[in-house]
């Protein structure tokens, strides 16, 4: 039933109890006295002062009484706004927010172990996907809109500011090469270059290449020398000269070409770091990329055809994407469930995470709170509260009238009992 009919009633119904014992009171006044007729009279005069006592209660909380010197404690809701909102956030903040009682929910309530739960439950994995579908299907529907592309550009550019393309292709470098990982790439090189220079195919290349270069460069010894031949021993030679080479240097980890090969490496992530040229080649390279029109609309191409897969794959019944976060929803649940030392980890977490950002997050909220309250109007704050307690509080009316009716009555029963004590 609709909050606002269901106040209207019990307002009548209260109004109904007053009418009765007003209705008890004049006939009682009409009628000849009599013990029966004086205690009627005795309730109903109760009755009728306990119902406008508590009528004046319920109605002064909400709108003004026109009644000299009394008035100004009525209209106490919409009177008291501010307080109110600042008492209500406080409230909040005190006794729902506060540190201890946040730690206090989490220890109680294990929410690692109802999270696994939950997501044990094959139609909760499903519901999960369902929702993070949706949601990314949302986000890629507003990035379809034209006005997002100059964002994005912004973005990507305000990024690419940030970044020092000579420093960060040092520090690359350097990580690279740190302990000497840049000679387990020169092993895995030499390595394929000596299978390489094995395969026949290699040595024909190089035979060739020596009789072209005969022809080419002696066109007239090349008549008279036996060029097959020197091609094919020629080759045997180098390659096998190469091969020797090659597994000297991977058999001794102090050869030379290694050494070299170190200096190199930190005479170019020195240079990267500070020979200008370098800076300034990185600045340009950064230009560039900014400034470049058909790079830009390539990465804008790359874009439209990853957003329009994603599309094409979130409005499939077999969607990849609804599958694989509904198969990492049922694996994290399983490892919730199975898991105690994580479930106790999560926890913990996120007790710290409560301890860290609870003051902060009751302060907001204690603040919107406050502040959405003052905002609202003072008479329609009062008539949403009344809507939600008003109903209740014409209660108050009919008890007022039923104990002031009985509160009567044994005023009246006192008054009669004492009078024969003392006519005795």
């Amino acid at each position: 039933m609709d909050k606002a009919v269901e106040l209207r009633r019990s307002k009548r119904l209260a109004l109904s109890f007053l009418l009765a014992a007003s209705v008890l009171f004049v006939v009682t006044a009409c009628l000849p006295r009599s013990l029966l007729v004086d205690a009627l009279k005795a309730v109903s005069e109760a009755a009728m002062v306990g119902a406008l006592a508590d009528w004046f209660a319920v109605t002064a909380l909400f709108r003004k009484i026109p009644i000299p010197f009394i008035s100004r404690h009525t209209n106490i809701i919409p009177r008291e706004k501010d307080r109110i909102a600042v008492n209500l956030a406080t409230f909040v903040r005190d006794k729902f927010l506060d540190t201890a009682s946040l730690l206090a929910l989490i220890e109680k309530h294990d929410p690692a172990r109802m999270i696994g739960e939950w997501l044990t439950a094959p139609a909760n994995t499903s519901l999960l996907g369902s929702y993070l579908t949706k949601l990314l299907g949302t986000a890629l529907d507003m990035t379809d809109d034209e006005r997002i592309r100059p964002f994005m550009k912004k973005a990507f550019d305000a990024a690419l500011d940030k970044v020092d393309l000579s420093q960060s292709a040092a520090a690359l470098l350097e990580a690279l090469t740190a302990d000497g990982r840049h000679q387990a790439l020169l092993d895995d090189i030499i390595d394929k270059l000596v299978t390489v220079m094995r395969e026949p195919h290699s040595r024909e290349l190089i035979a060739d290449s020596i009789i072209s270069w005969l022809k080419t460069e002696h066109p007239r010894k090349e008549k008279v020398l036996p060029t097959s031949w020197l091609g094919e021993h020629g080759a045997e030679l180098i390659a096998g000269a190469l091969d020797a080479t090659l597994r000297r240097i991977a058999q001794d980890p102090a050869h030379q070409l290694r050494h070299k090969v170190d200096e190199a490496m930190q005479q170019l992530v020195l240079r990267l770091k500070t020979d200008p040229a370098f800076l300034a080649r990185g600045e340009a390279i950064r230009a560039q990329l900014q400034n470049d029109t058909l790079l830009t609309q390539y990465l804008y191409g790359l874009w439209e055809q990853l957003r329009s897969w994603l599309k094409r794959d979130l409005e499939s019944s077999d969607s990849v994407l609804h599958a694989r976060v509904a198969g990492m929803g049922a694996w994290i649940g399983r490892e919730l469930a199975h898991n105690a030392q994580l479930r106790a980890s999560l926890n913990e977490r996120m007790q710290d995470a409560a301890r860290s950002m609870a003051p902060d997050f009751a302060q907001f909220l204690t603040r919107h709170i406050g502040d959405t309250v003052k905002n609202w109007d003072p008479q329609d704050m009062s008539r949403q509260i009344e809507l939600q307690i008003g109903k209740d509080l014409q209660y108050i009316r009919i008890n007022g009238t039923i104990v002031g009716g009985a509160i009567g009555l044994l005023l009246f029963g006192s008054s009669q009992l004492i009078a024969l004590l003392r006519a005795m």
